[in-house]
């Protein structure tokens, strides 16, 4: 195997392995281990091109547990990071979700914001930075131009205004620019926070900044269609929203919330798709029951599953449609998990190869014992087998005596199993499906 690969840096060689342990996708290096779907990325960086464009996308990523799909999608915001975009990012949740009427969508909104990454803060809270490169930018055009720096700021911000809640965002830049100029930090503090998410009443942020809106859970979607212009007007590509565990929506209890959920799907697929909006991109991640249950999944709501459905040309030829919204994850090939295998050895020696802990023909002999173990479902949900490749090497690494042929055959390789969470039971019971019972 070729070792023209390069050196780690201790932290990043740490930070890998402790969550590939842990069955977690890492937030650094996945470059050093990432292996095959080379088209599916290919896609993507095609949308993330249309973004920055001033076009828009929608994919919905779907895989079985464990079989890759946050790596995936946490590649895709790397590339995009680099490309030059802000990524925002999140899980869903019982008291996270697109849709709601219990401040759990407001709940949603503030993680997002939370994970707000830029290319120069890559681990999130880069939301000041957003605004304070937009100010420098406005100063720079203002000393070009001549004009003051609110003249220029409401210039630049001025098409915000047309979108809903979009004189307030404006609003509460200026109020930003204000804090800025007049050393009042406190000021500077409630913009951000009103940016956030983080009024809870209208009263407050009337008092703080002078605007009569906050974000809420209807206005969500607005928000983020705003915060991709103003990321633009900064000087960045645009947005992509990257969303995993949609599941959690498909194990709603109530049949209204998990069709109020949907409907903001729709909306938010019909915008993309339909060109209204601009760079923005939507990364969606789910299982293949919540795409295409057709009882509780996206297919049991009719007009997505018109616009979600298989290319049906496609699927005759028995190829892959890559431009269509929802992307199947293909699955590793048994050759592409060898590679993958040797990328961990390599990541665990830090790169040096003199330090690697098994040879070659002790990786062909770990894929044969999996194979023996759970059968095609070690490469098709690799997540189990890459984590007790890395718990191998770790014993190794810890006693010289220990040799990789007396300890494979002992390696227990478990199946993929769903490690979510359970159905989740609404907060008003209005909205159960079962309305009555008698005997």
């Amino acid at each position: 195997m070729s070792n023209n690969k390069p050196r780690l840096r201790p932290r990043e060689r740490d930070a890998i392995i402790q969550s590939l342990r842990a069955g977690v996708t890492p937030r650094t290096g996945l470059q050093h281990i990432q292996v095959g779907r080379v088209k599916e990325v290919e896609a993507l960086i095609k949308d993330i091109e249309r973004i920055m464009d001033g076009g828009s996308s929608f994919r919905l990523t779907i895989g079985e547990f464990g079989s890759g799909k946050s790596f995936f999608m946490q590649l895709i915001r790397i590339i995009a990071l680099e490309k030059g975009l802000v990524t925002i990012h999140a899980d869903l949740a019982p008291d996270r979700r697109l849709h709601a009427t219990g401040g759990q969508a407001r709940n949603l909104y503030a993680e997002l914001m939370r994970n707000l990454s830029t290319r120069t803060k890559p681990d999130g809270n880069a939301l000041t930075s957003v605004v304070e490169r937009f100010i420098t930018e406005a100063r720079k055009k203002a000393k070009a131009s001549g004009h003051k720096v609110n003249v220029v700021i409401e210039k630049r911000l001025n098409h915000l205004t047309e979108l809903v809640g979009g004189y307030d965002f404006s609003k509460v830049i200026a109020s930003y620019w204000q804090g800025h100029k007049e050393e009042d930090e406190q000021l500077k503090i409630d913009a951000v926070r009103w940016l956030r998410g983080e009024f809870s009443t209208k009263t407050d942020a009337r008092n703080a900044l002078g605007v009569r809106s906050i974000v809420t859970d209807a206005s969500v979607y607005d928000h983020l269609k705003l915060l991709s212009l103003f990321v633009r007007q900064a000087g960045y590509g645009g947005l992509l929203v990257i969303l995993d565990e949609m599941v959690n929506i498909y194990k709603l209890s109530s049949k209204q919330a998990r069709v109020s959920n949907y409907e903001q799907i729709l909306r938010i697929l019909n915008d993309c798709l339909q060109g209204s909006a601009e760079y923005i991109g939507f990364l969606f991640g789910g299982t293949p029951e919540f795409l295409l249950d057709p009882r509780k999944g996206l297919y049991s709501y009719e007009a997505l599953q018109s616009r979600l459905a298989e290319n049906a040309f496609a699927k005759s030829a028995g190829v892959i449609d890559y431009t269509s919204p929802t992307l199947h994850l293909a699955s590793l090939l048994p050759e592409e998990l060898y590679v993958l295998l040797g990328n961990l050895r390599h990541v665990y020696a830090s790169g040096d190869p003199e330090q690697y802990l098994v040879p070659d023909e002790a990786l062909v002999a770990f894929l044969k014992h999996c194979s023996q173990k759970i059968g095609d479902a070690y490469f098709r949900t690799p997540r189990n087998t890459i984590k007790a490749f890395v718990d191998l090497l770790a014993v190794l690494d810890q006693s010289d005596s220990l040799k990789w042929d007396q300890l494979i055959d002992n390696v227990e390789i478990d199946k993929e199993v769903n490690t979510d969470m359970p159905m989740v039971a609404t907060e008003s019971a209005e909205e159960d499906e079962l309305a009555t019972f008698r005997l």
